[in-house]
This record gives structure tokens, C-alpha cells and sequence, in this order.
């Protein structure tokens, strides 16, 4: 199942976010969106899971236009990590995982064998089975992160939209959820993330799409996009680009260094 944009355009009240952007991810692939602040990357994310409408352009999932997608079925087929990981009070983690089943699951429908089984999936990939019985008051910001990644998990679904996921999160938690992402990419999944961190995108995706004052302004593998012209281009003069096998490292530069 592939998700695509093609020349969307979106925004709030009169002003333009995103203008004409094409963006594709495909299954078995990870697709970093990264650019400067205010560049319309989230504007994207929204626009590609209906909760924006769209001025322009076309959304397709699995080649069929996302307006066409019963709101079940594409609950079903979607799942989104947002950027900050608000988790209802008073559930314990293992409550609060199985909530990803709900698009499964019929009205007032005890949890089956599968709903069952896709959630004990689901904290095991991502090694939050330890937590299952604490509640949510109770978890770090890494582990809340690694309970919504779950959360999305077990919904099973095609394609993963993750909105700047590593925010907040000290290095060594940015590195694992990113790993855990890529685990399920290498299982078929899609998946679109956000990303402000260049090196991190750089090392995590398989593709990237600069985003700058609302359009896409390239696309390629790490290393045809993250070229020093481009880089300073978007993100200004105080950073250099240098080699780092396969894949550039984008550095701060300071005063005259």
C-alpha cells in the first residue's frame, strides 16, 4: 500500500502552508520530511490523513483518493504518532495499547484472539511488555513515546505517519524509536516521519523531501539531498556538509571555524 501526494496544496484561514507538494512513500520504505521551522512539514502530515482539507491537489492511498476511504477502513490502513504523546490518565499500558484496536473492533465487541495477540505483538517489538501494568502518570518521555509507537503498532497498519516523534526525548531514546520504526519498515511497513534532527534523517531514512516556506524543494536519498549548497540554502549560512560514508554529516559552524 503506497500513500502519495500529488500538488497538494493546503493551509489555515486565508494564508497558503503547503503549496503544490508531491510527496510518495511506498511499503517496505522510510520517508524523512525535514526543513526549517514554519515550513509547512506538519501542515503535510495533516493534509495526508484528512484532518486538513485540502485547496489543492490529491491525496491517494493505495492509488484510490483518500475522501474515497470509509473512515474505518483508512483508520484501519493509517496509523499516526504525533509529535507530543498525550496519554489518557488512569489506564494502564496494556489499556492503553489495546486502544490501537479499536478500528477493528465493533461496538461494545470484547477484545477477540487477534486483538488479543496484536497487542502482546505489539509491546514485545516495542519492549514495553516490562510496563504493561504501570500507568501512564507513572512513565518517562521516552516510555511514553514507545507506548504510543505500540499504540500505533497495534492497529496493524499499512502505513505509519510519525509527526516529529524525537521531540523531547534524550539521544538515546530518539535512536531507539527510530530503530524500532525501521524494523517494521523492514517488515513491509510504510512509513512518513518528521524529522528535525538532519543527521538523524540522514541515518534513519531511506529517502528525504526538504520542505522550504511550503514546498518541496527536493527529494532524493541523503546524499543528493543534504548537499552543502542546498543545506545552507534552506537552513542557513552556520552549518557545513561533510562526507561520512554513504551519508553526509550536517555540522554547526561557528564564527570563523
Amino acid at each position: 500500500m503506497s500513500l502519495e501526494a500529488r500538488g497538494v496544496t493546503a493551509g489555515y484561514g486565508g494564508t497558503d502552508v503547503l503549496v503544490g507538494a508531491d510527496v510518495a512513500v511506498r511499503p517496505g520504505e522510510m520517508v524523512g520530511i525535514i526543513g526549517p521551522n514554519g515550513a509547512g512539514k506538519s501542515t503535510l502530515l495533516r493534509a495526508l490523513t484528512r484532518r486538513l482539507p485540502l485547496r489543492a491537489g490529491h491525496v491517494l492511498l493505495d492509488d484510490r483518493e483518500l475522501d474515497r476511504w470509509p473512515r474505518l477502513a483508512l483508520a484501519r490502513a493509517l496509523a499516526v504518532v504525533p509529535q507530543t504523546a498525550t496519554l489518557p490518565p488512569g489506564y494502564t499500558v496494556a489499556e492503553l495499547v489495546a486502544m490501537g484496536r479499536t478500528p477493528h473492533q465493533g461496538l461494545w465487541r470484547p477484545a477477540s484472539r487477534e486483538d488479543r495477540e496484536a497487542v502482546s505483538w505489539a509491546l514485545d517489538h516495542t519492549d514495553t511488555r516490562h510496563l504493561r501494568d504501570r500507568s501512564a502518570e507513572e512513565l518517562s518521555g521516552g516510555e511514553r513515546q514507545r507506548v504510543v509507537l505500540a499504540r500505533a503498532l497495534a492497529q496493524r497498519p499499512r502505513m505509519l505517519l510519525l509527526d516529529e516523534p524525537t521531540t523531547h526525548l534524550d539521544l538515546r531514546y530518539q535512536v531507539e524509536l527510530l530503530t524500532l520504526t525501521r524494523h517494521e519498515v523492514a517488515r513491509g511497513l510504510g512509513a512518513l516521519v518528521v524529522l528535525h534532527d538532519l543527521n538523524l534523517a540522514a541515518r534513519a531514512c531511506d529517502r528525504l523531501a526538504v520542505l522550504s516556506a511550503g514546498r518541496v524543494v527536493a527529494q532524493g536519498t541523503a546524499s543528493e539531498v543534504l548537499t552543502a549548497p542546498l543545506v545552507r540554502r534552506v537552513f542557513g549560512e552556520g552549518v557545513e556538509v561533510r562526507p561520512d560514508g554513504e551519508r553526509p554529516l550536517v555540522l554547526p559552524r561557528f564564527g570563523g571555524t
